[in-house]
């Protein structure tokens, strides 16, 4: 940097490249060739010098970017691109780095592999795309993609990216000059979402998607245009690979203010092309203590998990509403307890690519899908959602772990509701039927049911209730956690010894017996295999 550029004069133009005649400014731009354009526009006669007036304070990259830098060999020059330079000038760290190259990513990505001890992947022959995916000590996964420039130049390369915040460059021999040829800088100084250009979103609409988890996640605003944009591409989100929804989808799910997402993404049109089921609900008006049509509530059941996880510790921010000081001095009261356990539980992984919580946050969208305006039995929507959860889970390629869960969510939403009107305080018995028919899903269906509870009944909801559905929540934890043995009673005996010690031959008889053992386990009534043959003697008569 010249002593002129740390001059305060200079200030006015940081973060951008300037051109200078005899010490004045004559042009600036977010690349050199847009300052040397703009000086040459009045002084086409003269050469400028160019240079680039450094931001405040320097960008902080990962130290993933000096390793790549030194492991190239000297001639290439490789830009770091998109989310992870937007990242630094918001102070986040960035796992996931993005490299463009005028040629040769595919050997690049190889090299870099090799020399850092990572997995190498070709990722896309044909744009000519390399991963390289590091493993650290922990676990943890960094990703490094490479690929060539998408255009004649960088230049073309980022004005073909989604969004001007995403399309700035470094290059990582000198990452403190920054490339910004759209204007991203001044965009996030202003907290605003705006597509690089009017085929943006048309030409990948699952940046539609994209446009709303952006906003969301760092609560930026869509400029107006975008979302004209947005609209009109909406209708193409059909054509966008199953897979590639079910990413994004999933990614719009994993932050706050999820149902403030799904409403962006109903007003923009693309809600009923990704999840078809869930706009109609808007239609249906259930019965009372119901204050609003399904849509509306499913909406809020979604907002109250995440104040539930919030009030839990289970990484949502939330901010008080209504009855917020009754609901968090009980919900801290009763559940806090368990904070460690349902840490664990949300942070499984039933698909190695996807964290379990934006499944969940699915089927709690979902778990009033099967309603229709008639009177129904207890249950009946719950089955019928059920299979609606399915078709959706298959139409997402979700894998079957996570179609299980889901659909059993669904399925079971009312269970922890049909045993508080069967008398409040339930049995042993009464919690190992609960778990037998729900699983590990069970401990998501108590939450899903206070969020449920508290959108059903909206300020009205009594104090005693929300207790009394509190302390049935309180039951089915504690019971799953600390009293494992009332959830899943070691086996006694199996069906070759019944088979065995009563001249049985193979039938739905044996499994009959089984179960009866172990409720009977449950309830006391058996603790030895003696017992548990004398139990299913009775039986056979």
């Amino acid at each position: 940097m010249s002593a002129a550029e740390k001059e305060p004069g200079f200030s006015a133009y940081a973060g951008r490249w300037i051109a200078r005649l005899w010490g004045r400014v004559v042009g600036q731009g977010g690349t050199p060739g847009q300052a040397l354009h703009a000086a040459q526009s009045t002084r086409h006669k003269e050469i400028p010098e160019v240079s680039f007036v450094p931001t405040p304070s320097p960008l902080s990259f990962p130290p993933l970017v000096d390793q790549v830098r030194q492991a190239l060999p000297d001639p290439i020059t490789v830009y770091l691109v998109g989310g992870a330079v937007r990242d630094a000038f918001l102070g986040k760290p960035s796992q996931d780095l993005d490299f463009a190259v005028a040629k040769d990513a595919l050997k690049l990505a190889r090299k870099i592999a090799n020399l850092l001890g990572g997995a190498y992947y070709r990722m896309d022959d044909e744009n000519e795309t390399g991963r390289v995916i590091l493993t650290g000590a922990g676990g943890e996964r960094s990703i490094l993609d490479f690929a060539v420039f998408r255009g004649a130049d960088l230049e073309a390369d980022l004005a073909g990216r989604d969004f001007t915040i995403n399309a700035m460059a470094v290059d990582i021999r000198a990452p403190q000059e920054l490339l910004d040829p759209l204007g991203g800088v001044a965009d996030l100084a202003q907290k605003i979402i705006r597509a690089c250009g009017p085929a943006s979103l048309s030409d990948d609409p699952v940046r539609v998607l994209r446009a709303v988890r952006f906003a969301a996640g760092m609560k930026f605003i869509i400029q107006p245009e975008t979302r004209q944009l947005a609209k009109q591409a909406a209708s193409k989100l059909p054509q966008v690979s199953p897979e590639r929804l079910r990413d994004e989808l999933f990614k719009i799910l994993s932050v706050p203010q999820a149902a403030v997402s799904m409403r962006a993404l109903d007003i923009l049109g693309a809600l009923a092309e990704v999840l078809p089921e869930l706009p109609p609900l808007k239609q249906v008006q259930p019965p009372p203590p119901h204050l609003e049509d399904v849509w509306a509530h499913s909406l809020h059941v979604a907002g109250n998990l995440e104040r539930l996880l919030a009030l839990l510790d289970l990484g949502y921010a939330h901010n008080n509403e209504d009855g917020g000081d009754l609901v968090t001095g009980l919900v801290s009261l009763k559940l806090g307890r368990y904070r460690p356990q349902l840490s664990e539980h949300f942070s499984q992984k039933l698909n190695f690519d996807r964290s379990y919580r934006p499944l969940f946050m699915l089927a709690a969208l979902y778990h009033d899908s099967g309603r229709i305006q008639e009177e129904e039995s207890f249950d009946a929507h719950a089955r019928r959602g059920a299979e609606i959860m399915r078709k959706r889970a298959d139409a997402l390629r979700l894998s079957n772990p996570e179609t299980e869960r889901a659909v059993n969510i669904v399925r079971y939403h009312q269970l922890p509701r049909a045993l508080i009107h069967g008398g409040g305080q339930i049995d042993d018995l009464a919690v190992y039927r609960y778990f037998r028919e729900t699983g590990p899903a069970g401990v998501d269906i108590a939450l899903l049911s206070l969020a449920d509870l508290l959108a059903r009944h909206g300020p009205g909801l009594s104090a005693d209730v929300l207790g009394e559905h509190i302390g049935l929540v309180r039951s089915l934890w504690e019971a799953y956690w600390e009293h494992p043995e009332k959830v899943d009673p070691p086996a006694l005996l199996d069906g070759n010894d019944l088979m065995r010690a009563l001249k049985l031959k193979p039938g739905k008889q044996i499994g009959a017996m089984l179960e009866a053992v172990r409720e009977a386990q449950v309830t006391g009534a058996v603790a030895d295999k003696e017992g548990a043959i004398e139990l299913a003697r009775g039986m056979a008569r």
